[in-house]
């Protein structure tokens, strides 16, 4: 039920935001990235999986170019079906594999709250993820990605979390 209204909510902010732009905001060249992306919460664990559903910003704009590649931060946050909740910010490497194709590992560290879901054992989590989205314009794509949260033992338990999603990414 959260889900279905969350995703509501997100699907008419992103409809008023492209109908209702201003001409500053569609002359931009794609300085800001939003990924929604919904998938499955610890496909692994049979017992704690979970649909989930989330939302990420990137500003271009902070973007930088170093020995690593491409690198920008991400904020960002999911929610599952369970009403556990993860917010992070973290940065992303972005790797131009040609041909529309993008691969996009990341990194952030954020805050989680269980709710009715699965004990992760600490208030802190670490998200590692990777990405492959094709480009099918200059202003949106189509991914799958698939990321592990963990405490990196900072608690008395770390269970983990696998989790894999399909993202739309829109660029404005």
């Amino acid at each position: 039920m959260i889900l279905k209204k969350l995703a509501l909510i997100l699907i008419i902010i992103f409809t008023v935001t492209n109908l209702f732009a201003g001409e500053e905001l569609k002359n931009k060249n794609n300085e800001h990235q939003i990924n929604f992306y919904t998938g499955n919460f610890d496909f692994s664990d049979h017992k704690q999986k979970a649909i989930l559903f989330g939302i990420q910003h990137q500003n271009e704009n902070l973007n930088r170019n170093t020995f690593l590649g491409n690198i920008s931060p991400i904020t960002g946050g999911f929610i599952t079906e369970n009403s556990a909740a993860y917010v992070y910010t973290g940065v992303e490497w972005n790797v131009d594999m040609g041909g529309g194709l993008l691969f996009t590992p990341s990194f952030a560290p954020g805050l989680y709250h269980e709710g009715d879901g699965k004990d992760l054992g600490h208030v802190l989590e670490f998200k590692s993820e990777v990405q492959l989205s094709y480009a099918t314009s200059d202003k949106s794509s189509f991914g799958l990605s698939y990321n592990h949260v963990s405490n990196a033992s900072l608690g008395d338990k770390n269970p983990g979390a696998n989790s894999y999603m399909f993202n739309f990414i829109k660029n404005f």
